[in-house]
């Protein structure tokens, strides 16, 4: 998390081989470990210089975490128009075919395939190894960005809505418009420890990002969701998501728990077949975070919206409680589901993090921004 962090993140030396870097993300991403938890570890074995490059990667997930829920149409955009692209696909052969041979490790790109055939076998990838794939994809193969996101989205251990969309978007050149990444031959053999050294006339150089497809520009920002906080001494359900799984970390004193339920969601990633590996590590993820609570939960799946009223209404209870769920395919359902609970008087409620209540306010643009603002965050974290 020190020193050696800084100089190594940058080197993908392979399945097996990422040393360089925490590959803590699958758990951070779930809140199996706590950003601040993270963080505060590093500044204290390090301190705060030979830790900040560490810290602020770790900020990078909040901040575009942040970003999507100030800017929820993106995540509705990319949602119809992966729709759209999977269905173009259907009709045209040639496209489907280069899209098979790329998710195959079949392309003939030896980097490009062995990023490919890593994902799927392990669900990581190095995130240097992330940004060249999505760049040769885009620009090189030439084949439709949400298409690869959802590749990453069905495969990544670690993947969110917001840092697997916001992360391809930023390649792209839609995110930090007109500015997207190029995957250069030089950075891609430096940066493998000359595992990989692809010729320039193996990738194409990038001239201007995919922002014609979006010629509005980013959409405005809009304020936070107002939550609605749970009533002590009410009949509770609690509801358990892998978007949190430190679900002690919340005040759960007076409150009146008939029932639990963990919720199995990783199949709303993609409509096509969402890694085995995913999956797995979302059940396992959901079983440890019950544990840690104490509560025997019953086991439910994010299929007809109609099954969390059932469940809370079968119980008697008043309140689902539940930490907060970001925009995603979650989200998604869960707006599905809302006014089935309201139909049988049962109010549903989040927990927000002080966490994402410090970062939030300031990802309304470039990460600058919230960068700018990480000591105050760091301060007003420690002081609650």
């Amino acid at each position: 998390m020190g020193r050696r962090y800084a100089d190594c993140r940058n080197y993908d030396l392979g399945a097996g081989n990422h040393k360089g870097v925490s590959t803590l993300s699958p758990y951070i991403r779930r809140r199996l470990i706590a950003e601040v938890e993270v963080i505060d570890a590093a500044l204290q074995a390090h301190g705060s210089a030979a830790a900040g490059k560490f810290v602020q990667e770790v900020l990078w997930r909040g901040y575009f975490k942040g970003w999507l829920e100030r800017r929820p149409q993106v995540w509705t955009s990319y949602a119809q128009g992966l729709s759209a692209d999977l269905a173009a696909l259907e009709g045209n052969h040639r496209l489907r075919h280069d899209v098979g041979r790329a998710m195959d490790s079949q392309t003939g790109l030896a980097c490009f395939d062995a990023w490919a055939a890593e994902l799927v076998e392990t669900g990581y990838l190095h995130n240097h190894a992330r940004m060249w794939f999505a760049s040769i994809w885009i620009f090189t193969f030439g084949l439709p960005w949400r298409i690869g996101a959802d590749f990453f989205y069905r495969h990544l251990l670690d993947g969110d809505a917001a840092s697997n969309t916001l992360g391809w978007r930023w390649v792209a050149g839609l995110h930090t418009r007109g500015k997207p990444y190029h995957a250069q031959p030089w950075n891609i053999a430096k940066f493998t420890g000359q595992r990989f050294t692809p010729r320039d006339s193996d990738i194409a150089e990038v001239v201007k990002g995919l922002e014609a497809q979006e010629p509005d520009g980013l959409p405005p920002v809009h304020p936070l969701r107002t939550l609605t906080p749970p009533q002590r001494g009410q009949p509770t359900a609690l509801l358990i998501t892998d978007e949190d799984c430190l679900v002690e970390g919340f005040d759960l004193s007076g409150l009146d728990i008939r029932t639990s339920a963990t919720l199995g969601a990783s199949h709303l990633r993609s409509p096509l077949s969402v890694s085995h590996c995913v999956t797995r590590f979302e059940e396992e993820a959901l079983a440890d975070a019950a544990a840690r609570v104490g509560v025997s939960p019953l086991r439910l799946r994010a299929d007809q919206p109609e099954v969390l009223a059932g469940w809370a209404a079968a119980a008697g209870v008043r309140q689902v409680i539940t930490p907060y769920i970001t925009r995603g395919p979650l989200h998604d359902w869960l707006a599905k589901a809302a006014p089935l609970l309201t139909a049988r008087g049962i109010a549903f409620c989040e927990w927000r993090r002080d966490w994402d209540s410090a970062i939030w306010p300031h990802a309304t643009a470039g990460f600058f921004k919230v960068k700018q603002q990480l000591p105050r965050i760091l301060d007003q974290l420690a002081t609650v």
